[in-house]
């Protein structure tokens, strides 16, 4: 078994400093580039206080990140899992201000507490015509969170990153695109399904960072039967 990161925010600050390439099958076309959003989201990792530290993979078991469930009535992604995030407003200055203002917004959470370690790459997000850029941050002073508008989510929660990456909890769903039919990675987690755009990010970064362990990619999950 792989020795457990021994920094995980050192970490993440240096995959953000060197990047990384959002390989994926899904089409990353956006549908009019001259007229998308750009918006952030805030990839909040933290220590949970009630999980012990030992090791059962790549990372400790306290080690988790940030998500919450969008409300089923929302025109975009509704009902998914998500990162907080939206879009940018004229107000911000740059993603991580935009991101931390959403997060704020969504969750509750003291922004004075959050540690913003980068940028990674922006990723085009076809099916709402937005470029999304996604913001690592560690929480060096966790605050209580909840979700503060249900019109926006109905669910804020923070889930322990070895659950992600356990391999029973790893699966592909399968998405039919013009003609083909395009695998993405998914995660199955507490009767939760984590997917598209979200799942994305999560597995791409985890692979990026060495954590990733063997799973079985022929398991396929389909979102509404979960």
């Amino acid at each position: 078994m792989p020795a457990p990161i021994a920094n995980p925010r050192s970490e993440l600050a240096a995959l953000c400093e060197r990047g990384l390439d959002w390989s994926s099958e899904m089409p990353r076309m956006l549908p009019d580039a001259t007229t998308s959003r750009a918006a952030a989201v805030l990839v909040l990792f933290g220590v949970l206080d009630a999980v012990p530290a030992r090791a059962t993979g790549p990372v400790a078991r306290d080690l988790d990140v940030l998500l919450l469930r969008r409300a089923a009535t929302l025109g975009s992604h509704p009902g998914q899992i998500a990162f907080p995030g939206g879009r940018l407003e004229a107000s911000d200055d740059g993603p991580i201000a935009a991101a931390l203002r959403e997060a704020a917004e969504e969750t509750g959470l003291d922004p004075d507490g959050i540690d913003p370690l980068g940028t990674l790459p922006a990723m085009p997000l076809p099916v709402s015509n937005h470029l999304v850029t996604p913001v690592p941050a560690w929480w060096t002073r966790p605050s209580e969170v909840a979700a503060v508008d249900h019109d926006e989510s109905v669910e804020v929660f923070r889930v322990p990153v070895a659950d992600l990456l356990a391999p029973a909890n790893r699966a592909n769903t399968e998405h039919a695109f013009d003609g083909r039919t395009y695998r993405a990675p998914a995660f199955t987690v507490d009767g939760r399904l984590v997917w598209g755009f979200t799942a994305i990010v999560l597995a791409r970064m985890f692979d990026e960072l060495g954590w990733s362990e063997p799973w079985d990619p022929d398991r396929v999950v389909e979102p509404e039967r979960l």
